[in-house]
This record gives structure tokens, sequence and C-alpha cells, in this order.
């Protein structure tokens, strides 16, 4: 209301169901009308090794208790789960540090932004020797090359599962959304006379 919003778009990752959940309340109190940006999730293809699970919690039990080299493409702020099985090797990557570290005993740390080419993840996972990866469905292109390089090596991947997210108007690309918003932008401020073209 002290903005003048007239029109709220949730673009935020497929992860953050807890900010889609506040942005959806708080648009329908405010009576202003919402819509959302949804990529689409990966689907598995033929070759893919995936294991489904519902959290991170549920990741880190879904590695089983003999000790594996573990790639956490997790989140920095998600990956202190991990240290309820101290006996994996674990190869962290993320955009900032992990503070603090994990108090398991072995565990390497990369600071790295996407894309990742499948090329290079290729070579990191072997590098590594990572038998496991544990990645959440974003979805995208920046970011498939160690879901694409896990199935050319025959590596499992521990996939975590999206939450449920408000039922909202949404598109899968910006384009798509781009055109929702001028419909509403027409329709909304300029009448109907506008949208039938006259």
């Amino acid at each position: 209301h002290e903005t003048h919003i007239d029109l709220l778009i949730d673009a935020t990752h497929p992860y953050a169901a807890q900010i889609s959940a506040n942005a959806t309340e708080a648009a329908h109190e405010a009576g202003v009308p919402i819509i959302a940006l949804r990529r689409p999730g990966w689907e598995p293809a033929e070759g893919d090794r995936w294991t489904l699970v519902d959290s991170v919690a549920s990741a880190v039990t879904a590695l089983g208790s003999a000790p594996r080299h573990v790639f956490l493409a997790l989140g920095r702020q998600e990956v202190a789960a991990c240290e309820a099985a101290p006996q994996h090797h674990y190869l962290i990557r993320s955009v900032d540090p992990v503070e603090p570290r994990l108090a398991v005993p072995d565990a390497t740390y990369l600071l790295a932004r996407g894309p990742f080419r499948e090329a290079d993840e290729r070579a990191l996972l072997l590098e590594h020797r990572i038998d496991v990866v544990v990645s959440k469905n974003s979805g995208g292109e920046g970011t498939y090359g160690k879901i694409a390089a896990a199935r050319a090596l025959g590596i499992e991947v521990v996939m975590i599962r999206r939450s449920t997210l408000p039922d909202v108007p949404s598109a899968e690309t910006v384009e798509a959304l781009a055109a929702m918003v001028d419909h509403f932008l027409v329709s909304h401020f300029l009448g109907p006379a506008a949208e039938r073209g006259v």
C-alpha cells in the first residue's frame, strides 16, 4: 500500500517456498494481483540414476552409512545437515564461503558461480572421485552440467524435490512472463478497448 504497487511478480528461486508463500499472502491481503516466474524442473533422462528425496536431511540419510565421495551442489546455508553423516568425503561448491565450516573430518570447499559446462563438471567429478551428487531440482541450463556429467559417468544423483508453491498464475520463461505483464498493463490501465486493439 505504501508504495502503490499494482502488480507483484514472484521471481524467487524455485526452493524459496517461504518467500513465495509470504508474497502470495501479502498480495491477497493487499488486494494486489500476483504472477510468478516458475521455471520447470529437470526431468530424468535415459541413463540417469536419481534417488528422489524431499529435504536436505533426507538426502543425507539417502547417502547411507558407508563412506562415499559426495558432491554437494547446495546452498551454503543448507550443507550443515551433512554434519549428521561425518563419514563421507564432501566436495562443497558455493558462491559464498561456508561459514562456519562443517564439523566433519573431510571436506573440500570450492567457490564458484555458474553457469557450469558439462565437460568441466565431468572433469570435476572425476578429479574428486565423486560417486554421488546431491542436488536440488533447480531447473534451467546454468547448473544442468553436473546432472548431464553424472549421467555420462554413471554417477548417482540424490535429487531433492521441490516444495509445493502457491497456486498463482505463472509462466515458465521470462518472455512468457513479460507477455503476461503486458496483458495485465493493457487490461488494467488502458481498458478492454485497448485489449481488442481499438
